[in-house]
C-alpha cells in the first residue's frame, strides 16, 4: 500500500533528476513526458485501489500514527492526483514545441517535474505540518518555472507572486504552531478529535482563519489574489497553463480538507465567512476579467471568479454543495488548462495575446476555433457541457440552503463570463488580423502542431465526455462528499478501527461534528 501512494510522489522526483542530467539535450523532454505519462499510469492504480477499498494510507518507516508522516487517499485525493497526471502528460507533450532550448538548458523539465511531485504531495498527504512542506516544494519550483527566462516582466511578477506566498507561509506556519500547542498533534485525522476537546474554542476560531487567510492567499481568493493576475501572464505558454490548473486548486483542496475534517467547531461564523469571500471572488474575479484586453490576461482573472464558485460549494457546507465543489474543481483543471494552452497556439500563429493586435483565427485556423469554444462555452456554464453541470448543482445548493442572494450573484457571474469568452472570440478568431497577416498552422512543422493540437483536442474531449455523461462523474463526486462529511472512514484508516469511539466517548458523537 505504501507504495501505491508514494509512487506518485517519487516518479516526478526522480524523472526530475533524471531531466536535470539530461537538460543539455533533447533527451530531457522526452523523460519529462515519459515520467509524466508514469505518473498518469500511477494515479490511476491509486484511483483503483481507493475504489476497490475505499479511504488507503500508510505510515512512512512504519511509525504508526499519529507520530510518523502519513500518506492517505480517500476518493477526493485520488481523483486529484488523477487530474494531476493528466493535466502533467498534456502541458509536458505540449511542452514539445512551447519551450526553448535556452530554458530546457535552465532546467525546466526537472522544475516542471518537482512541481508536480508538491501538487501530488499536498494532495496525499495525512499530516497538516508536511502539508507546508509540500506547498514550500511547490513555492520554490513554481517562482523558478515563473522567473525562467529572466525578463523583466517575468522578475516583476515573480517579486509578487513569492512574496505574498511568503507572507502566506509565516501565516500558515504560525497556525500550526498554535493547533499544535493546543492538542499536542498535527495528523489530521487525530486533529479530527483533538479540537473537539480544546479547551478554547475561541482561540481555535481564531487559528481557524489564520488557516483560511493561508489557504486563501494559494487560492487566491478576494481580496488575496492580486498576485496571480500580475504573474500568470509573463511567463512560456506550459507554465500558465500548469499554473492555472493545479497551483491555486491546492488551496482551494486544503481549504475543503481542513474545513471538513478540522474546523467544524464554529460552522455558522467560519463557513459564513467562506460565503461572503467567495461571492467577492466571483464578482471581482470576473469584472477583473472584463476590463482586461489580452487573452491570458482574461484568463486569469478568471481563474479567480471560478475559485469564487468552488469555496461557494464549501461555505454552504450542505451534501449537495460539496458535491458541487468537488465537480467543479475537477471540471475547471481541465478547462482552464486547455483555454491557456489554447492561448499559446493563438499567441504562435498571430504574434501575439493582445487581443487588439491580433485576429483571423478562425479564417486561417478552424480547427482551433473550435478547440477554444469547447472549453470556453464549458467555462461560461453552457449546457451541456461539464461547467454546466458544475454551475447549476451549486446554484441548486444555494437556493435549497435558501441563500438566494448568491444563487443571483453566481449566476450573473456566469453571464459575465460568457461576455469575456465571447470578446475574446470576436477579437482573436472573428475580426480579420489587423495587419493583413494570414496566420496559417500549415506554417508549423508536423511535430509541432501533433504536440500543441493533441492536447488541446484530449482534454477538450475529456470535458464532452463530462458533459455529455456527467451521472457517473456526479456519483462519484457525490460519494467524495459523502466521505468529507462523514470522516469516519478517513479517520479509521489513518488511526485504527478503534479510533472514532474516543471522539464519541468525550460526549461527540460522529453526526454531531457535521452539524
Amino acid at each position: 500500500m505504501s507504495w501505491v501512494l508514494a509512487s506518485p510522489i517519487i516518479i516526478p522526483f526522480a524523472t526530475a533528476v533524471l531531466a536535470f542530467l539530461f537538460r543539455a539535450g533533447p533527451e530531457g523532454r522526452w523523460i519529462s513526458v515519459i515520467g509524466s505519462a508514469g505518473l498518469l499510469i500511477a494515479s490511476g492504480v491509486l484511483m483503483a485501489e481507493v475504489l476497490d477499498k475505499g479511504v488507503v494510507a500508510a505510515q512512512m518507516g512504519e511509525w504508526a500514527a499519529p507520530f510518523g508522516i502519513t500518506l492517505v487517499a480517500d476518493l477526493l485525493s485520488a481523483v486529484m492526483v488523477v487530474i494531476t497526471g493528466i493535466t502533467g502528460l498534456a502541458v509536458a507533450v505540449y511542452a514539445l514545441a512551447d519551450i526553448d532550448t535556452r530554458k530546457e538548458q535552465l532546467g525546466y523539465h526537472a522544475l516542471f517535474q518537482v512541481l508536480l511531485a508538491g501538487v501530488c504531495g499536498a494532495f496525499l498527504t495525512g499530516d497538516i505540518f508536511n502539508l507546508y512542506v509540500w506547498f514550500e516544494v511547490m513555492l520554490i519550483a513554481s517562482f523558478g518555472l515563473l522567473i525562467l527566462g529572466g525578463r523583466k516582466v517575468q522578475l516583476d511578477g515573480g517579486i509578487k507572486y513569492v512574496t505574498l506566498n511568503l507572507i502566506s507561509t509565516i501565516m500558515f506556519l504560525s497556525g500550526v504552531g498554535l493547533l499544535y500547542g493546543m492538542t499536542g498533534t498535527l495528523n489530521m485525522a487525530d486533529l479530527h478529535g483533538a479540537v473537539q476537546t480544546v479547551d478554547n474554542p475561541g482561540l481555535l476560531v481564531v487559528v481557524a482563519i489564520m488557516f483560511m487567510i493561508a489557504f486563501g492567499v494559494k487560492a487566491a481568493v478576494f481580496p488575496l489574489f492580486f498576485w496571480l493576475p500580475a504573474a500568470y501572464h509573463t511567463p512560456a505558454i506550459s507554465v500558465s497553463a500548469i499554473f492555472a490548473g493545479l497551483l491555486t486548486k491546492v488551496g482551494v483542496y486544503a481549504l475543503i480538507r481542513t474545513f471538513t475534517l478540522i474546523f467544524t467547531t464554529d460552522i455558522a461564523y467560519t463557513h459564513t465567512i467562506l460565503l461572503w469571500v467567495a461571492a467577492f471572488t466571483m464578482v471581482t474575479g470576473v469584472l477583473g476579467a472584463a476590463a482586461m484586453n489580452d487573452f491570458r490576461r482574461i484568463l486569469s482573472f478568471h481563474i479567480i471568479s471560478q475559485i469564487g464558485y468552488m469555496i461557494l460549494g464549501l461555505a454552504l457546507f450542505t451534501p449537495l454543495a460539496i458535491v458541487g465543489a468537488v465537480f467543479y474543481l475537477v471540471h475547471h483543471i481541465i478547462v482552464k488548462a486547455n483555454l491557456f494552452l489554447v492561448a499559446g497556439v493563438a499567441r504562435r500563429i498571430a504574434g501575439s495575446t493582445e487581443l487588439d493586435r491580433i485576429g483571423g483565427l478562425y479564417t486561417y485556423a478552424p480547427f482551433l476555433g473550435l478547440l477554444f469554444l469547447i472549453p470556453a462555452f464549458s467555462l461560461a456554464g453552457f449546457p451541456p457541457l461539464s461547467g454546466f453541470w458544475a454551475k447549476y448543482v451549486l446554484v441548486k445548493a444555494s437556493l435549497d440552503a435558501e441563500v438566494y442572494w448568491v444563487a443571483a450573484v453566481a449566476l450573473v457571474v456566469g453571464l459575465l463570463t460568457i461576455y469575456s469568452m465571447t470578446k475574446i472570440w470576436g477579437n482573436a478568431f472573428w475580426k480579420p488580423h489587423p495587419a493583413g497577416a494570414t496566420p496559417r498552422l500549415s506554417d508549423m512543422t508536423g511535430l509541432e502542431r501533433s504536440a500543441l493540437l493533441t492536447p488541446i483536442a484530449a482534454l477538450a474531449i475529456l470535458t464532452c465526455i463530462i458533459g455529455f455523461f456527467p451521472q457517473p462523474f456526479v456519483d462519484f463526486a457525490t460519494r467524495s462528499a459523502e466521505q468529507l462529511l462523514d470522516p469516519t472512514a478517513y479517520v479509521t484508516a489513518v488511526l485504527g478501527p478503534d479510533a472514532m469511539p474516543v471522539v464519541e466517548a468525550d460526549g461527540l458523537a460522529e453526526g454531531e461534528v457535521t452539524e
